[in-house]
């Protein structure tokens, strides 16, 4: 797997940025690419609670809500935070790690409502990684396919 280190300078004026750009294009990729498979899948759990993703060796923050027309960008205080790097969330995404060794090796946190976090593991979990990528245009699906294998 490729060493995604972002050089202290950039993190500092990533972590800058407000998240409502991050979080609204992440959204409308989101409702493309994830919102399809979950729609199919017990999502209840998941409506009307508030999210956020931090990408932490970035200075990412993504916050989002989870509704009945799928994802969208959201303010006030999460129900669910999940914090890890860059790298370790490719990692989740290309399935070539699990989220319980990231847990339990505290490189992946989960913080607030635990219960919701289960929920959320399983539901992605269930989640089939090709059925997601098929969704993308071609050379982007290539791309993702060589990013997540390393």
């Amino acid at each position: 797997m490729m060493n995604l280190a972002v050089p202290p300078p950039m993190n500092a004026l990533i972590a800058r940025l407000p998240s409502t750009p991050p979080s609204a294009a992440f959204s409308l990729a989101a409702n493309r690419l994830l919102w399809p498979a979950l729609k199919t899948l017990d999502h209840q759990p998941l409506l009307g609670r508030r999210y956020a993703i931090r990408v932490t060796d970035i200075g990412l923050s993504l916050r989002f809500t989870v509704g009945r027309n799928g994802f969208a960008p959201a303010g006030g205080t999460p129900d669910l935070t999940i914090s890890a790097t860059a790298r370790d969330f490719l990692l989740l995404l290309g399935r070539r790690e699990d989220p319980d060794t990231l847990f339990f090796s505290r490189r992946l946190v989960s913080e607030g409502d635990t219960a919701l976090g289960l929920a959320v593991k399983n539901l992605l979990d269930a989640l089939d990684p090709e059925t997601v990528l098929r969704r993308l245009p071609a050379p982007l699906a290539y791309a993702a396919r060589r990013l997540m294998a390393g």
